[in-house]
C-alpha cells in the first residue's frame, strides 16, 4: 500500500513505544521507540528473529503489558498507562488476542471459553457462541474440553475466543506456529476473512504464507521497527510512524 491510512481509518496506533526490563543491575531494552498504525481492513505481519521484541510489542498493543514509554490507542482510545481493570475493559470491547497456547482455560469447554470472553463485555454479544463455532468449523465440538482437541481444532477454538466480542483489532501471536500446512491455510483464510469484514489484523509470525498474505510487513530487530516494502529487495528504517 503506497498511501498511508487516514486518521478515520486508523484503528490501532502505537507511538514511540519503549519497554525496559531490569534484573538486578542488568537492563534490557526490548522496544526502542516503535511506532506503527494499522487501519480498518488491513493485515500487517510483524516478523523478526527470536528476542527481537515481537511478543513484547504485541503484549503492549493488547494492553497485557505496559510500555515504559510511549502510548497505544485502540479505536481512538488510549489503552496504555491505565489501571489493569480499565485496560481489561477496553481490551474486552475492542481487541481480540490470539495467543499460541494460552487462549483457552483447560477446565472449560470450547463453548464455555467463548461465553466467558463474552461475559467480560457485559452486554449482548453481536454474535452467539454457537454461530462463532460454526464459522470456525467446530459446531460439533462445542462441548469438548481443550485437552480433547487436536492442534488444528485448538487453533480454531482460540480464534473463536479471540473473535467473541467482534473486536475492531485482532492481534495474533504465531497463530500457525505448530500447524500442518492444511490447517495453516485454514486459519490464515479465517484471518483474511476478518480483515475483509473491516477488522484491523496484526500477526506476529515466522510463516512465509502469513507474510505473503499481509498488506504490509514490519520487521523488528533489536527492538527497532523497519517496514519492508513488499515487492522490493530492501527494508527501510522509519523513525516516524509506520503507515
Amino acid at each position: 500500500m503506497t498511501a498511508g491510512p487516514s486518521d478515520d481509518d486508523v484503528v490501532l496506533a502505537a507511538r514511540e513505544l519503549y519497554r525496559f526490563y531490569r534484573a538486578g543491575e542488568e537492563e534490557t531494552l526490548a522496544l526502542r521507540g516503535v511506532s506503527l498504525r494499522v487501519r480498518q481492513g488491513e493485515t500487517v505481519a510483524v516478523v523478526g528473529p527470536s528476542g527481537a521484541g515481537k511478543s513484547t510489542l504485541l503484549a503492549c498493543l493488547a494492553g497485557l503489558d505496559e510500555p515504559s514509554g510511549g502510548e497505544v490507542r485502540v479505536a481512538g482510545v488510549r489503552i496504555s498507562h491505565r489501571p489493569e481493570t480499565e485496560r481489561s475493559r477496553l481490551r474486552a470491547r475492542h481487541v481480540g488476542v490470539l495467543l499460541q497456547s494460552r487462549n483457552l482455560l483447560p477446565h472449560l469447554t470450547v463453548h464455555g471459553n467463548i461465553r466467558l470472553a463474552q461475559h467480560a463485555l457485559r452486554g449482548r454479544p453481536a454474535v452467539t457462541a454457537d454461530a462463532l463455532l460454526e464459522q470456525v468449523g467446530l459446531g460439533r465440538r462445542a462441548g469438548a474440553l481443550p485437552r480433547q482437541l487436536s492442534g488444528g481444532e485448538l487453533a480454531r477454538a482460540g480464534l473463536a475466543v479471540a473473535l467473541a466480542n467482534s473486536p475492531a483489532v485482532l492481534l495474533a501471536d504465531e497463530p500457525t506456529g505448530e500447524l500442518d500446512g492444511h490447517t495453516e491455510q485454514l486459519v490464515l483464510r479465517m484471518l483474511r476473512d476478518r480483515a475483509a469484514d473491516g477488522c484491523a489484523v496484526l500477526i506476529v509470525t515466522h510463516s512465509t504464507e502469513a507474510v505473503r498474505g499481509a498488506d504490509r510487513v514490519i520487521t523488528l530487530n533489536d527492538g527497532r521497527a523497519h517496514e519492508e516494502h513488499k515487492g522490493t529487495a530492501h527494508t527501510k528504517e522509519h523513525s516516524h510512524v509506520l503507515h
